[in-house]
């Protein structure tokens, strides 16, 4: 299929790895002038190799500094997908301030800032997608991060409200929801899990999907791809009817039909 991207710019942040790194990688693949997006040139230069991008800048996002930065260097864009965000397992009660204001920061302020910028032209030109990044803990909190699903659930408010706002306009915003996906950070964490428990990698994901992830139909880690081929689709013109949307790529985690 001929996703009809072919002269549009698109930004995706947090973009050197994962499910960044393969959004980057398949609006590319579609024709797309793409810009990755990481806290460290080395890694730019590398996404920018291994995903056919055009561009690539460091800067830290989840910074308003950052966000400058980019705004500057890259003052239009036709697309913009909010990938950029951090994880990280702790129980409640051990959760600082500071941890609250940090995944506040880098989860929602980093989208919320950009998108700020990136709105007016698109409405102007009558024409732009936005794309957050969000989350299967969104509808489901996770006991074990509730930092991080109150960034996500946070994302579907401000998708849904600015999509509001372009009523009558050809641009869109919407949310993608992924499932528990193999990404960089969750590779990490799942062979160190495995390491400490002297155990393979299968084992653990056995283990999550059975105790942490039971609803789960597809029952195994998302590829990154899986989550990639549908924001290539939303970002594209043949998308154009679906706007305010939270839409679900979760292994049918969430046990809804809503």
């Amino acid at each position: 299929m001929n996703l009809q991207l072919d002269g549009k710019t698109a930004l995706v942040t947090g973009s050197t790895g994962g499910i960044g790194l393969a959004i980057a990688a398949a609006l590319a693949a579609e024709g797309a002038s793409v810009i990755v997006n990481g806290r460290t040139q080395d890694r730019v230069d590398n996404a920018v190799k291994t995903s056919g991008a055009v561009y690539g800048i460091a800067a830290d996002l989840g910074t308003e500094s950052g966000a400058r930065d980019v705004i500057s260097r890259f003052p239009q864009l036709d697309i913009l997908v909010n990938n950029l965000g951090i994880f990280e397992p702790k129980p409640f009660e051990e959760i600082s301030d500071d941890d609250w204001r940090r995944f506040f920061e880098v989860n929602v302020l980093s989208g919320v800032r950009l998108s700020r910028h990136y709105i007016g032209p698109m409405k102007q030109k009558n024409w732009g997608r936005i794309v957050f990044i969000s989350s299967e803990s969104a509808l489901q909190i996770p006991v074990e991060m509730i930092h991080y699903g109150m960034t996500k659930t946070a994302q579907l408010a401000i998708s849904r409200g600015l999509a509001e706002t372009t009523a009558g306009t050809a641009v869109t915003v919407n949310a993608v929801l992924p499932g528990p996906t193999a990404s960089e950070g969750v590779n990490r964490f799942v062979d160190g899990l495995a390491s400490t428990k002297g155990v393979g990698r299968s084992s653990i994901e056995r283990e999550f999907f059975s105790e942490a992830r039971p609803t789960s139909i597809i029952q195994r880690f998302e590829k990154p791809e899986e989550i990639a081929a549908l924001v290539a689709f939303v970002c594209s013109p043949l998308a154009s009817a679906i706007n305010g949307a939270a839409l679900r790529v979760d292994g049918g985690v969430v046990r809804s039909i809503a």
